[in-house]
């Protein structure tokens, strides 16, 4: 049972390496930040399996936090390319 979570993270790993050469090679700002956005969800799912696979429940609370910072963070980027200020 644990060899599925244990495929799921490489997986998720090479999915991120796949969003990786997305954002450094993307064909505009705004596809760069949909990858950037997209690695920052992998990387929460990434902590969520880690935590479950070392039966760590203090990996979730960190997972949780992240999304909230990169889901902020994700509209203030977003916000200063519509607009060009963070107003």
């Amino acid at each position: 049972m644990i060899d599925i979570f244990y495929a799921s993270v490489i997986v998720l790993i090479l999915t991120i390496f796949l969003c990786l050469y997305r954002i450094l090679v993307g064909p505009g700002v705004e596809n760069r930040l949909i990858a950037v956005n997209t690695v920052g969800t992998k990387t929460i799912v990434l902590l969520v399996l880690v935590g479950f696979i070392l039966e760590r429940p203090i990996f979730l609370d960190i997972a949780i936090v992240y999304a909230m910072i990169n889901f902020i963070a994700t509209l203030a980027i977003a916000k200063y390319l519509g607009r060009g200020c963070i107003c």
